[in-house]
């Protein structure tokens, strides 16, 4: 028996199969990924609408690939709440319940105000400054967003940077299991699909320069309360606007050919 790993390999069928089902797998995974990262942008920047079908095989086409990664793509999208499938009825872009955006609001509500408490508490000078800043582009960016509200990647900007305010609060906390706890649970990412879903009034002006205020001012409960009200805005409006939407349509229905 050799030592080298070439010669181990080397004529034997078993363990050239394997090699090749390894470098399937991982490629498999890499496609799934792709997958998923260009079907979650494509519902977060509002090109399929809470309701819409999503259809494994056309999103295949679209994405040149294989059913089994969009497949493996969409059972994650699932596991983090941005879509839903039903046993003969498809998959479709999730339409939140009022159970369901109540739960969120709870729960980023909870997360939040701990995470701007603990900010006003831990933050350096240079970061306060900083969140400061940040805060007046992000309103800055909703106020042209009113504007240029059709333009679906301007509006995709907006919202990551909107996304990286809350989590750089969240990070300079310095609560690696409160910010790890707000990733996981997707929060923000679910607050950004209500917002392109349901959300028609613009923000209030200084809205986020508001909260900063609050946040870097050192005191807790101003930070905790200022976050309170910054998460509970829009609440009733985005309920209402969901509750519009046809929750028990999953699909166009199919044409059904009478024999003759």
């Amino acid at each position: 028996m050799t030592t080298s790993s070439g010669s181990l390999t080397s004529g034997n069928p078993f363990a050239t199969l394997l090699g090749i089902q390894v470098a399937n797998a991982r490629a498999m995974t890499s496609l799934a990924d792709q997958a998923y990262d260009a079907i979650r942008e494509k519902i977060l920047r509002g090109q399929v609408r809470p309701g819409s079908p999503l259809s494994r095989r056309r999103l295949a086409d679209e994405l040149g690939m294989s059913v089994l990664p969009v497949s493996d793509a969409l059972r994650k999208l699932e596991a983090d709440g941005l879509v839903e499938t039903r046993a003969r009825a498809g998959t479709r872009v999730r339409v939140p319940t009022e159970a369901d955006i109540r739960n969120l609001y709870e729960l980023r509500e909870a997360l939040e105000t701990q995470s701007a408490r603990l900010f006003a508490l831990r933050a350096t000078a240079a970061e306060r400054r900083a969140l400061t800043a940040q805060a007046n582009k992000v309103d800055t960016l909703f106020t042209r967003l009113g504007a240029k509200g059709g333009d679906p990647a301007f509006r995709f900007n907006v919202h990551q940077q909107h996304v990286r305010l809350h989590m750089n609060i969240a990070e300079h906390a310095r609560s690696a299991l409160l910010t790890h706890s707000i990733e996981r649970s997707h929060v923000l990412i679910l607050n950004w699909l209500f917002d392109v879903g349901a959300r028609h009034t613009p923000l209030p002006p200084d809205f986020h320069a508001r909260l900063a205020a609050a946040i870097v001012s050192g005191d807790p409960g101003a930070a905790d309360a200022a976050m309170r009200a910054h998460v509970r805005y829009g609440l009733a409006e985005i309920t209402g606007n969901f509750s519009a939407l046809v929750a028990s349509e999953w699909r166009e229905r199919r044409k059904i050919r009478r024999k003759a």
